[in-house]
């Protein structure tokens, strides 16, 4: 047991420089190589795309209206990530978002948000899971824990027992597990990253809340919660949040639209 220790204080050295910083201020950990995470983001959404059926083009077009609208605003820093959103056909109102801005929506969701300030803010959320290193974060959080590191440092792709650890972690595992299980402070953060993205690309912040509103309609206030808020903040806790940060995306929303940002994407 020995070498137990020196790969904990390696471990722990690693851990230290790797601090960073998340959009809200948060502190985080962040130990993984962004760009090995971007590629096995990119690889998975394709595999996602061969073999879960897609909706039609005018869905595509719909959400991607929503999505480049938001992405416009971010500095150009971040606007080079390779942003993809696609409409996958299921009946579950899910989103999910993958390292390098690869981001899926089901019909089921397009249901729920019955506009495109609703479905904004969905996007707005996926692409601040996106912005926060989430992904990366609860997977460094959990190799540092186990002290996996070695493991994870050699992987070259998905197809390496290393590769395959890894994607187990982030939840893009078989059975398509692409729901980032993210913890509550990850969710609540990219509620309060969309709320402010989508107010500064000219949609209105207040359907956020009425998205919340119509997912607990569809729940009938109780039972399962749906995969993309199971076992995460509930709705209730959801909307609070929301309105807790209401007043500073109502002041940028009225900003952009002052500036001439005014989105209008056609419902399909």
């Amino acid at each position: 047991m020995r070498w137990l220790r020196p790969l904990a204080i390696t471990a722990l050295c690693a851990s230290i420089a790797a601090c960073s910083t998340s959009p809200t201020g948060r502190s985080q950990l962040l130990l993984l190589s962004d760009a090995e995470l971007n590629a096995m983001g990119r690889q998975a959404f394709s595999q996602y795309q061969q073999e879960l059926p897609t909706a039609g083009q005018a869905s595509h077009r719909y959400v991607q209206c929503i999505a480049d609208a938001i992405v416009a605003e971010l500095p150009a820093e971040q606007r080079q990530l390779d942003w993809q959103i696609r409409v996958f056909e299921s009946e579950q109102p899910n989103a999910f978002a993958l390292p390098g801005g690869y981001m899926g929506v089901n019909t089921g969701m397009l249901d729920i948000a019955t506009n495109q300030d609703q479905l904004a803010s969905v996007v707005g959320h996926e692409i601040g899971h996106v912005l926060a290193n989430h992904a990366n974060e609860r997977a460094s959080t959990e190799s540092a824990t186990s002290l996996g590191l070695s493991v994870i440092s050699s992987t070259s792709g998905m197809q390496s027992a290393g590769g395959q650890q890894l994607m187990g972690v982030l939840g893009m595992g078989a059975q398509y597990g692409i729901v980032l299980p993210f913890s509550r402070a990850h969710e609540s953060e990219a509620d309060v990253i969309g709320l402010d993205l989508m107010a500064q690309a000219g949609f209105d912040p207040r359907e956020s809340v009425t998205l919340w509103e119509n997912m607990q309609a569809a729940t009938g206030g109780g039972g399962a919660p749906p995969a993309w808020m199971s076992t995460h903040p509930g709705q209730g806790q959801r909307i609070e949040g929301l309105q807790g940060n209401m007043d500073q995306a109502l002041a940028r929303y009225e900003q952009a639209r002052s500036s001439g940002r005014m989105p209008n994407c056609p419902r399909p």
